[in-house]
């Protein structure tokens, strides 16, 4: 019975972990969830933040910034894309403070480094897994 209970216990845990979205499941983030650099940027490049599906957290957005600014609040299976002008960018995850559930109460703040070429563009992924939380990580635009 023991033996049972701890199969159980590690299965509903292991379903909070996120696994990576179909491609034919992403959507856009909303307009109105895109906050700023959609603007195109002359001589700049793309800095594209796709969100895995799962579990953990699936109820509240994630603040996506990008140079420390609030840039996209972003669900499960969405992706977002930003307009920087070229050169060293900081992209971040974070609470959405604008949110005025439990989904702000927590602390969440995690940053890459991101070069950015002119016409060049860099892709990240946000995962989530029962023992870490949240991890903003580098992706390859071909993996999606």
């Amino acid at each position: 019975m023991r033996l049972t209970c701890a199969a159980v216990s590690l299965l509903l845990l292991a379903g909070c972990s996120s696994y990576r979205t179909d491609p034919m499941q992403i959507t856009q983030v909303p307009t109105d969830r895109l906050l700023a650099f959609q603007t195109p940027v002359e001589g700049g490049g793309l800095i594209v933040v796709n969100r895995d599906m799962g579990g953990l957290g699936s109820g509240c957005y994630i603040a996506v910034h990008v140079d420390r600014q609030l840039a996209a609040r972003i669900g499960i299976g969405e992706v977002a894309s930003f307009q920087v002008p070229s050169g060293d960018r900081i992209v971040g995850i974070g609470i959405d403070e604008t949110d005025d559930t439990l989904c702000s109460k927590g602390s969440l703040r995690r940053e890459k480094a991101a070069h950015i070429e002119q016409g060049q563009s860099e892709h990240f992924r946000i995962i989530s897994d029962n023992r870490e939380g949240f991890a903003l990580l580098a992706d390859q635009p071909d993996a999606q």
